[in-house]
């Protein structure tokens, strides 16, 4: 699947939608944060779709030329590429005690803004651009920061699941070019 880049394919910065889409997207990744600061990321999971493509790609510092190479495409390096089966993955991996950078787990707080809402490329699907801010605590005195850019396609969900979407796609860009958490052991 591959995911929009509404920096590089909109024409305006400035989109509308209506009031009732732009409150129930923004309710929706607020209560993603949520899941994810309470540590429930098997229910966050569950807000994926099957073929969904999870994605953080590397940065590069480039000349002001240059900037349009400064965000890996999606055949390049990435931090995190991964689709339902290796999210799942990561979620057995952190909740399973087992995983040496998540024991004792991290407490996180998570800020989610900007968010930009558009209509998607298949029928009922929203691309939706925000920004976040997300704290890391861990141990007694470590402490990390991650800032950036998401930009996911979300697709209407199933009445039964709780929750209007779904997430198909999100792509994670960092403003960070270089990592300077010992990991990056927590879900953007």
């Amino acid at each position: 699947m591959t995911t929009v880049d509404h920096a590089r394919t909109s024409p305006s910065a400035y989109r509308t939608t209506d009031p009732q889409t732009q409150h129930t997207v923004e309710q929706f990744l607020y209560a993603e944060a949520e899941l994810l600061d309470r540590h429930r990321y098997d229910e966050w999971a569950g807000l994926f779709t099957d073929d969904t493509h999870y994605w953080l790609p590397t940065r590069t510092t480039k000349t002001q030329r240059e900037r349009h190479l400064e965000i890996a495409a999606e055949d390049e390096a990435a931090l995190i590429d991964d689709d339902k089966y290796f999210l799942l993955g990561r979620v057995r991996r952190y909740t399973s005690g087992l995983s040496w950078a998540e024991e004792p787990p991290s407490r996180t707080r998570r800020l989610i803004t900007n968010v930009r809402v558009a209509p998607g490329a298949e029928a009922g699907e929203l691309d939706v651009v925000s920004n976040f801010y997300v704290y890391r605590s861990r141990l007694e005195r470590h402490q990390d920061w991650f800032v950036g850019e998401r930009f996911d396609t979300l697709r209407p969900a199933d009445a039964t699941s709780g929750y209007p979407y779904r997430i198909a796609a999100r792509k994670i860009v960092l403003e960070q070019t270089t990592l300077l958490a010992p990991s990056l052991s927590i879900f953007l």
